[in-house]
């Protein structure tokens, strides 16, 4: 049965005043067009729904029994349609996937979770561990809001730069490159560890220093962050890798850190969601929480 969902805004109306001429000055339609919408409803219903007693109409027994049902059917629908939708935060009720960097999880993963659990406690979010970057899984909605270091190359995919993040190398303490001045020979001919989820035992710095003339000894790739500083924690093997995201993790570590010898390409930090969620008020202030809570990771220090 083709049903026109016009009819219910009229029904409405209708069961509300009590009358057509009611019913078309209050949707703003002339008092012919509000009859042929209650003839619609008649024959839809298979009722009359208003009958004239007197002077005036009243509902049929019918009607009387579907006005408040109607009534929150349009209420609902006006809510579903409108384009500025409350957000209640205290009612939410939604599960958000967050594929991040593993060092950008450990570092404010705490802090967001805290924030998000004060703010809406009915909100869940899942911190998978980071299969690599795929746009894809945007699209199809397995992901909501990804970390990376580059800008998307697909159009539907929105992007914000919350931070830009400077390269130190972290060293177990007495390490033989603390023992004096750094120089970006010492630095080259140590042993090193890349941090690379697909296994790369060449990055960005490699490319620094061939323009040194310089090539260093990559001796493993590790999978995570939290691997390669506790690898460097645990062996001579230098590091290299963005400061503040593993800031708290070197320090509880005991690891020393140092300022690379030569110029490092700043390693930019972009939240990543797709279009759909752009007029999302819920993701809107989920992606708003994120970008506060990682910024902060980038504020100067307050104290010495």
């Amino acid at each position: 049965m083709q049903l026109d969902l016009n009819l219910l805004t009229a029904l409405d109306a209708l069961l509300e005043e009590g009358s057509v001429a009611g019913a078309a000055a209050r949707l703003h339609v002339t008092a012919p067009a509000m009859s042929r919408s209650l003839g619609r409803i008649r024959k839809a219903t298979g009722d009359q729904i208003l009958v004239r007693t007197g002077r005036s109409m009243v509902p049929t027994t019918r009607a009387l029994a579907m006005r408040a049902q109607v009534h929150v059917l349009v209420q609902q629908a006006h809510h579903l349609l409108s384009a500025q939708q409350e957000l209640d935060l205290a009612a939410l009720d939604r599960v958000f996937t967050l594929r991040w960097h593993d060092a950008l999880t450990a570092a404010c993963g705490t802090a967001l979770i805290t924030a998000v659990h004060r703010q809406a406690p009915g909100v869940r979010l899942r911190l998978p561990a980071e299969p690599g970057s795929d746009d894809a899984e945007l699209r199809r909605g397995e992901v909501d809001l990804e970390s990376s270091s580059g800008v998307p190359a697909l159009p539907d995919i929105r992007h914000r730069l919350v931070g830009t993040d400077r390269l130190v190398v972290a060293v177990r303490p007495g390490h033989p490159l603390t023992e004096e001045p750094l120089s970006v020979e010492r630095y080259a001919s140590a042993e090193h560890l890349t941090v690379s989820r697909r296994g790369s035992l060449h990055d960005p710095i490699d490319d620094a220093l061939a323009a040194h003339g310089l090539t260093r000894h990559v001796v493993a790739a590790g999978p995570t962050t939290a691997f390669a500083l506790q690898l460097a924690c645990d062996t001579d093997l230098v590091v290299t890798l963005p400061d503040a995201v593993t800031r708290t993790t070197r320090e509880r570590l005991g690891l020393t850190t140092l300022t690379p010898p030569l110029p490092l390409p700043d390693a930019p930090l972009h939240l990543r969601w797709h279009q759909r969620h752009d007029d999302d008020r819920a993701h809107t202030w989920l992606r708003d929480l994120a970008t506060t809570t990682v910024r902060a990771l980038f504020a100067p220090p307050t104290g010495p």
